[in-house]
């Protein structure tokens, strides 16, 4: 390949347009541009559940903390290991 041929340069000419894209060009000035098109959710009850245990979250933390210390309060010392 010689230095003067750029196969992407080529690519880029052959699909560059003069400025600005069509519905730009017929848009009246001042009009918004037109908003995008909604898609279906494809994700939807996936991220509904992350949401709903982020949600959670703090309060299962809270709830292992609580129970946590509550099996530490009521350790008498008298388990298995505590023959000594």
């Amino acid at each position: 390949m010689t230095p003067d041929e750029d196969p992407t340069a080529d690519f880029l000419e052959s699909v560059r347009t003069d400025g600005e894209t069509q519905w730009r060009r017929d848009r009246p000035a001042g009009e918004r541009a037109p908003e995008r098109a909604e898609r279906p959710e494809r994700w939807g009850r996936t991220r509904a559940a992350g949401r709903a245990a982020a949600q959670a979250a703090p309060y299962l933390q809270a709830a292992a903390l609580v129970a946590w210390l509550a099996s530490g309060a009521f350790d008498d010392g008298s388990g298995p290991g505590d023959q000594g």
